[in-house]
């Protein structure tokens, strides 16, 4: 699916010169953003986090959506891959994670849920033709990653898993 992702979206990674390409094993679709949270309040995450994926299961199949476009956040810098349409489970699912976080002491960003998987961080200017050949991105389970900011890029760290569907 990243091989995918990164073939699809070619053109405009090599024009955004400058720019910092997302590694293959960093790509991830993200539910819901925190920003900076303290060290001691890493472990607070878990069980809200859990709870919203309690809430959202158990479904009968993986959330699937098409990453159909590609966007430059100019003030945030990125080259995102988005979602022209939002399945409902997958915003009922961000929404509820959001709630729980929120319920928690957790300040997410509240903006609309907009599925994205970002491509390249430091994109000073959009490519000239941001058009993206569709590629379906399917999950089954969610993932709480850290990310931590470094020399060089972001290192991701898994901290738990939870499976959405119930086999």
């Amino acid at each position: 699916m990243q091989e995918a992702l990164l073939t699809a979206a070619g053109s405009a990674l090599e024009s955004a010169a400058g720019s910092r390409v997302m590694p293959r094993a960093n790509l991830h679709l993200t539910l819901a953003f925190l920003g900076s949270v303290p060290v001691a309040r890493l472990a607070a995450l878990d069980a809200p986090t859990r709870d919203a994926i309690e809430v959202s299961r158990p479904l009968a199949t993986p959330l699937a959506l098409s990453l159909d476009r590609l966007e430059h956040w100019r003030k945030a810098q990125l080259l995102c891959a988005t979602a022209a349409q939002v399945p409902e489970g997958a915003r009922q699912l961000s929404q509820c994670l959001k709630e729980r976080l929120m319920a928690a002491g957790f300040a997410p960003d509240l903006k609309p849920f907009r599925p994205h998987v970002t491509l390249a961080r430091r994109v000073a200017h959009a490519a000239a033709a941001c058009t993206l050949t569709p590629v379906t991105w399917s999950f089954a389970e969610v993932t709480l990653v850290e990310s931590r900011t470094q020399p060089g890029g972001s290192l991701y760290s898994t901290r738990a898993t939870w499976p959405l569907c119930v086999s």
